[in-house]
């Protein structure tokens, strides 16, 4: 049976004549008798009993006029279902994440997401950018935020771009490097990053490091450099709130500029295209905004 079937079923218990029944089904009354006749022989029992005061239902009638009734009312759950997914946003989003950025900027933008959309489900990841960017050529994940100048045919976003600082607790100025017997520490990071941090010592020291201690994390850097045990070159993404607890000096670049790391959202054209993504870029666009004239007042 199908569910114009059911719903005829309904509407003859419903009015219990045919006469009135065919006109809510906007059919003939021969056409509705001969429906009716087909799915009694489908069910192999007689579910009316026709008598000139109208219809009466059969015990087997009963029965299935409440799987009818049941069924019916399924359907309109459903559809009730479907209407809320088109005006919700529902799913799940996929994000890999720079761990800097999935650590200082992300969870500001994901918070106001999850409370907009609270039927909206997460999925995270975070590593290097080298990492993301192979997630995201793989289709692992729907979009990957990543640091540094991309290498993608795709959709992209520019975010932000945050300055390079030497900090440390004693460091007011870059000779200051030369000087002290405090240990360069590092944090493991992409090749691309090291690179420019490489480049940029070579230029303005023309000597390595006298001591260098190397650390897994960024937040294990940063700790090491509040505690005093030595000096290090950070993200401005990574210091807010500490800035009055340590030196900082911007880094320069040949041309005089300051010298920043670009981030970038970016994905497949066909994951822009889900409701989900569309949803989080939306507040993505939103919290830059925000920031932007926060930085102007």
């Amino acid at each position: 049976m199908n569910l114009s079937e059911y719903k005829l079923l309904s509407v003859l218990a419903q009015e219990k004549n045919m006469r009135k029944a065919a006109e809510r089904l906007f059919v003939s009354q021969p056409a509705l008798s001969q429906r009716l006749q087909s799915i009694e022989k489908e069910w192999g029992a007689k579910l009316f009993v026709r008598s000139h005061k109208g219809l009466t239902l059969t015990p087997a009638g009963e029965l299935v006029i409440q799987f009818a009734n049941e069924v019916l009312m399924k359907q309109e759950q459903v559809k009730e279902k479907i209407h809320a997914l088109e005006s919700e946003i529902h799913g799940t989003l996929k994000i890999a994440c720079a761990t800097i950025v999935g650590q200082n900027w992300l969870p500001k933008v994901l918070k106001r997401f999850v409370k907009k959309y609270p039927h909206a489900q997460i999925s995270l990841i975070t590593g290097w950018s080298s990492e993301i960017l192979k997630a995201v050529y793989e289709d692992q994940v729907h979009i990957g935020i990543i640091r540094g100048t991309p290498d993608w045919k795709g959709k992209k976003m520019h975010l932000f771009k945050d300055h390079l600082y030497l900090v440390g607790k004693e460091m007011f100025d870059l000779k200051d490097v030369l000087k002290t017997n405090r240990p360069f520490i590092q944090f493991k990071s992409d090749s691309n990053y090291f690179q420019e941090i490489q480049e940029w010592w070579h230029r303005q020291f023309q000597t390595p490091a006298k001591r260098v201690i190397v650390v897994d994390q960024i937040e294990t850097c940063k700790q090491m450099v509040l505690n005093g045990i030595g000096y290090a070159i950070l993200p401005g993404i990574t210091l807010h709130g500490i800035q009055g607890e340590v030196q900082t000096i911007p880094l320069i670049d040949e041309n005089g500029n300051p010298l920043g790391r670009d981030t970038w959202l970016l994905g497949y054209q066909s994951a822009f295209e889900l409701r989900q993504v569309q949803a989080f870029l939306d507040i993505v666009r939103e919290f830059l905004q925000n920031e932007n004239q926060e930085m102007e007042k």
